[in-house]
């Protein structure tokens, strides 16, 4: 079968590999649709030993049961699912609590990541990672098991602080970001301020269901602020997307004393906590931060229903199997309007 593997750090290519065989408790699923996510970069981009090379990636799967491995039960050839990508030790207190994308091994396990991803005509996973996605197109399915949960998850953590009448922030309206404006809109009653620096996109978030739109610029801050209010006053919720200096430091001035900042990209910034002392504070007084990473199982179960719900649907630009390495330098320049999605 064909494949895209990283053969070798920073090293992105098609390849001719065997079609591997489902294991016990296994199921091996022709591949419907894979999303390219920027924590592929992340695994490309990191020091050698860090993650096995050979690997096939991709971690945002959604396809059509193959065949089932001995022991498998409930799941038949022709049954069409989506993939939980994270495989947590099993062993600590996070991932007994079914909370697998807080468990406590390093670096994280998962499919795409430990073991050999969906950038490929079939893939091998276990049973155990499968949800039923209906009569939802495998396109749109894939995008939700990461670009989807991820700020699922993230509005989930912030839930208490979305009360209707609130404001939450949404900076970066790319791959989650847009979806996380989706998320807000089908299931709080906030207002929802967008920030990108791209037309495009800030059109996008309008279309997605944004009440404002601000470009980021250097006066970004100041009319997120008439929007929000002005200190101690300000967005009750900040969902940063990108997570680079620049949106951190948007991030952290637009956010309201007690606020919530959830930081979802890993774009590299830093920010900085510094309490008041002889210099003004880098944060609002009782600010929480929150770093989320993918979400649990029963969250993507309910994004999917909101996704089969008709309420939440990803913007995606597709490729062939053969494209996935173009997909990726688009993606690393910034010119994927959504999310990519490479169709074997």
């Amino acid at each position: 079968m064909r494949a895209v593997r990283m053969t070798a750090p920073g090293v992105l290519e098609q390849v001719a590999v065997p079609t591997p065989t489902p294991g016990p408790g296994e199921v091996l699923l022709a591949v419907g649709a894979v999303g390219a996510c920027h924590s592929d970069l992340h695994v490309l981009d990191a020091p050698a030993g860090f993650f096995p090379t050979p690997i096939t990636l991709g971690h945002e799967i959604a396809g059509t049961v193959e065949a089932p491995g001995a022991g498998v039960t409930g799941w038949s050839p022709g049954d069409r699912a989506a993939v939980y990508g994270i495989i947590g030790c099993g062993r600590c207190r996070a991932c007994l609590r079914g909370r697998e994308n807080q468990c406590r091994q390093v670096p994280p396990g998962g499919i795409g990541l430990s073991r050999d991803g969906g950038l490929a005509e079939y893939v091998v996973v276990p049973a155990s990672r499968l949800l039923p996605v209906g009569g939802l197109d495998l396109i749109q399915a894939a995008p939700l098991t990461d670009a989807g949960l991820t700020p699922y998850h993230a509005v989930e953590l912030a839930r208490p602080a979305l009360r209707p009448g609130t404001c939450c922030v949404v900076i970066g309206v790319g791959g989650l970001g847009h979806m996380a404006v989706q998320i807000l809109a089908a299931t709080t009653a906030v207002q929802i301020v967008a920030v990108d620096t791209d037309l495009a996109a800030l059109d996008l978030a309008t279309r997605m269901g944004a009440h404002h739109v601000v470009r980021a610029d250097p006066d970004a801050v100041d009319r997120i602020r008439e929007i929000v209010g002005f200190p101690p006053d300000g967005a009750d919720v900040v969902i940063d997307c990108v997570g680079v200096d620049a949106t951190l430091t948007t991030a952290r001035t637009v956010v309201a004393t007690g606020g919530r900042l959830l930081l979802v990209g890993l774009g590299g910034g830093t920010l900085p906590v510094r309490p008041v002392v002889d210099a003004p504070p880098t944060l609002p007084l009782e600010v929480s931060v929150d770093i989320p990473f993918w979400g649990t199982r029963a969250e993507l179960q309910e994004v999917i229903a909101l996704g089969q719900l008709g309420l939440i649907s990803a913007e995606v630009q597709t490729f062939p199997l053969d494209r996935a390495p173009e997909a990726y330098d688009l993606l690393r320049r910034g010119e994927i309007q959504g999310r990519a999605v490479v169709v074997p």
